[in-house]
């Protein structure tokens, strides 16, 4: 066994060593008065900066969780080396020869396990990229050509060629010195029957490196047809290469993002060198796993993570995969004090196709137009809902009210529920209950009740009315569809009579089921037109214009009227229809009553003026008027049209 490091020579490598230049390699350090520097801790979470270095004193300390050291102890917390490799990397660092008790310094075998990992790596890193630049590397050279990389930007990402064959690298690195157990634990060979051989063949190689800039792992892409492995394959899980704690491009990108507050996270090797290239510095990568919470901390110490003046940006594929990984990185929003947002391409292209396709500057106004991750995040979840429909607008709004609850800052939460009213027509009021209700934890409904046998149909409710107001939900199957068993034992829970909607919309059918002779022509055919906001005045509404259809346009109010109506109801609304036909209507003579039902009607086609025009002018807030033109005057001529209709009505 090798001896151990002579004392002073450990505390010449300690007072030779800058501990603040070790330091910066894992957390952005701030100046925090004369002589001292703070950060985040790397090893405990926080949003305030509570660890502090004093480079003069050679040592670090964190006030939250207490921990502290010297470099010697820092780099054996952060990289899990015992000390004694710990105190040779430092002074391979400085360039300082160590000397040894009991017999000198060790051989090549026992020099730590970690270094010489990260030795076999560079070596192979440095074969890789001499190799890109053979004949035989036409096919890596071309995939790069295509994609807008020239020799110089291959040489500044370390990007190489494994080339064919089983074992180019392996003689390479045995001729090196490495033994075949060393190179087992490389995660760059494979084993089979005949004993090792070479992972990585006839790929494109990306070297993939550690904070500090020590290649750890490689990605390798495919470039030939006969290649039956994945698209692009990575080194697997070793001692140095862990891929839930791997981001490609930081050591590059880690000054950048401490001094601009901004981390833009992509999707590949490829896309990480088209933004840097493009000027936007700041651009890493996740190594074949979603961006995770290990990742995550890795970031936050560069961004120095303890005001909200920060930006985490994520560019995704403008395809479902990437909506989803948008919204995967959305629940791991809550870990950032900086703010988060997304970028994506209208046309689905990502940075190196963008950047291909329209430059540089492209890229940049990429990540220049972000959203806000919790409006990608609602626009999102609204696209999975028809919001041409009243219904589909509800459900929609049920959906995102969890989104906006869980929105970190209190004063942000009434911004978005307004523009979730903008976008779904409907009022911020009722946008703002629902938000209540999500963050009370009582989104869904309250009801145990038992289902019934209809297809859709929610717990003990007619068609789906929701516990709180009766109002409609999506998917909800008419009465009547099931058998009498099914409906006529449950109960109907009706609308709040005092909600202003559904008052005028009872007021509507009382009118039509009493004095349906009364009702101008005129207002029959805005009354068949007009939907109703709760499924069971819907219900009602249908089983009216259906008798109306076969009575004729000259249909009377009395008992033929009442039964041609109740024909085309469940039995469970018959109670409710025998209620309207009997509420006392507040007019004393004919003539009082024709100008009270055309009052009501006028007030119900008013409101469905009205809620055409919200659903229109939600239509007009989700859209881009630059992108869709035609789509945006036809609609905002169809407000105009609207508006006109509704003053003719009023006689305004």
């Amino acid at each position: 066994m090798a001896g151990l490091i002579k004392r002073e020579d450990i505390d010449e490598v300690r007072a030779r060593t800058d501990i603040r230049e070790v330091v910066e390699q894992y957390v952005t350090l701030k100046p925090a008065g004369i002589g001292s520097y703070k950060g985040l801790c790397p090893f405990h979470d926080e949003r305030s900066p509570s660890f502090h270095v004093r480079p003069q004193m050679g040592t670090y300390h964190c006030f939250g969780c207490d921990e502290s050291g010297d470099v010697i102890a820092f780099l054996m917390e952060m990289d899990h080396t015992p000390f004694t490799e710990t105190v040779e990397r430092l002074a391979a660092r400085i360039g300082y020869e160590l000397h040894y008790e009991q017999g000198g310094a060790p051989n090549r075998e026992e020099v730590g396990r970690r270094q010489r990992l990260l030795d076999a790596h560079k070596v192979a890193a440095e074969f890789f990229q001499r190799n890109l630049y053979t004949r035989q590397a036409a096919a890596a050279q071309k995939f790069l050509g295509e994609r807008g990389f020239d020799q110089e930007a291959a040489r500044t990402y370390g990007v190489g060629y494994a080339p064919q064959g089983w074992s180019h690298l392996l003689q390479h690195l045995r001729n090196h010195g490495f033994t075949d157990q060393e190179l087992k634990l490389t995660g760059m060979f494979s084993e089979g029957n005949r004993g090792l051989y070479d992972r990585f063949r006839g790929r494109l190689i990306w070297p993939i490196r550690a904070v500090a800039g020590e290649v750890i792992g490689f990605g390798a892409r495919k470039l030939y047809e006969d290649d039956q492995g994945p698209k692009y394959l990575n080194t697997p899980e070793t001692q140095l290469y862990k891929k839930s704690q791997v981001l490609y491009g930081i050591d590059l990108a880690k000054r950048p993002i401490a001094k601009s507050k901004q981390v833009v996270v992509v999707e590949g090797y490829t896309d990480v060198m088209a933004c840097h290239l493009a000027g936007v510095t700041t651009a890493v990568a996740t190594c074949g796993t979603a961006f995770g919470a290990e990742h995550i901390k890795i970031v936050r110490r560069f961004l120095s993570d303890d005001s909200a003046g920060g930006e985490v940006v994520f560019t995704f594929d403008g395809d479902a995969a990437g909506q989803k990984a948008a919204l995967r990185a959305f629940q791991e929003d809550q870990r950032f004090v900086a703010q988060t947002y997304v970028a994506v391409e209208p046309n689905g292209m990502d940075p190196c196709d963008l950047r291909l396709a329209r430059g540089d500057v492209a890229v940049r106004d990429l990540v220049d137009t972000r959203t806000p991750l919790f409006e990608f995040a609602l626009r999102a979840t609204i696209k999975e809902y028809d919001v041409n429909s009243l219904e589909g607008r509800l459900r929609a709004m049920r959906a995102c009210a969890p989104i906006v609850a869980q929105i970190r800052d209190p004063s942000l939460r009434p911004a978005y529920a307004r523009e979730l009213s903008g976008w779904l027509g409907i009022e911020t009021d009722e946008v703002m209950r629902a938000v209540a209700a999500a963050s009370a934890q009582r989104s869904g409904p309250g009801n145990d009740g038992a289902r019934s046998g209809q297809r859709g149909q929610e717990p003990s409710r007619l068609s789906g009315a929701s516990p709180q107001d009766g109002r409609a939900r999506p998917g909800d199957v008419a009465p009547g569809s099931g058998s009498d068993d099914d409906q006529g034992s449950r109960p109907v829970e009706l609308p709040d009579p005092r909600e202003p909607v559904s008052r005028m919309e009872r007021e509507a059918l009382e009118v039509v089921l009493q004095v349906p002779d009364l009702v101008p022509t005129t207002y029959w055919g805005h009354f068949e037109s007009a939907g109703m906001t709760y499924r069971v005045h819907q219900v009602m509404h249908d089983a009216l214009v259906t008798a109306r259809s076969e009575i004729g346009e000259q249909v009377q109010g009395g008992r033929v009227w009442l039964e041609a109506v109740r024909s085309h109801l469940p039995d469970q609304l018959h109670g409710y229809l025998a209620q309207l036909s009997v509420t006392p209507l507040p007019a004393a003579t004919e003539q009082q009553m024709r100008n009270y039902a055309v009052g009501v009607l006028t007030s119900l086609v008013e409101m469905h003026i009205n809620r055409e025009k919200s659903d229109k002018l939600a239509h007009l807030n989700r859209l881009n008027a630059q992108r869709e033109p035609d789509l945006y005057q036809q609609l905002n001529r169809e407000l105009l049209e609207l508006e006109l209709q509704r003053r003719s009505l009023m006689g305004v």
